[in-house]
């Protein structure tokens, strides 16, 4: 599991940095400041939770699968749907029917840490 853990953390983290400067350089010009925020916000999440997975890898006394699936599929849900409206203008595509998406995967992301905080109380450290 740790394996996984900081193959998806160095994976979402190097995706954030990318998807961080495509936004930064190459879609400044071309989205208005709200939308540009948003697809930031997105890479933020992204990355917060990239490092989260490479923190979780060196937790060996805490029960991780369910802790994986979740942030995995909200990351995914939230940050990737976020990429997907702000970039359907420019793609000449109406993507808007997916807007449910995001916060249904902030909702994942949300229940991750919730598991986690529990996780962690019933941690036994001597």
């Amino acid at each position: 599991m740790t394996r996984r853990f900081l193959i998806t953390g160095g994976i979402f983290g190097m995706l954030a940095v990318i998807f961080g400067a495509f936004g930064a350089h190459g879609l400044k010009s071309v989205l208005d400041a709200e939308t540009l925020n948003s697809f930031e916000t997105g890479v933020k999440y992204q990355m917060y939770h990239a490092l989260l997975f490479i923190a979780l890898a060196n937790f060996g006394k805490i029960q991780t699968t369910i802790l994986y699936w979740f942030f995995c599929i909200g990351v995914i849900f939230f940050s990737g749907s976020i990429y997907l409206l702000s970039l359907d203008q420019l793609a000449g595509l109406d993507l808007s029917s997916i807007a449910l998406v995001t916060p249904l995967g902030g909702a994942f992301l949300i229940v991750g840490w919730t598991l986690l905080i529990f996780k962690a109380f019933r941690l036994n450290y001597q």
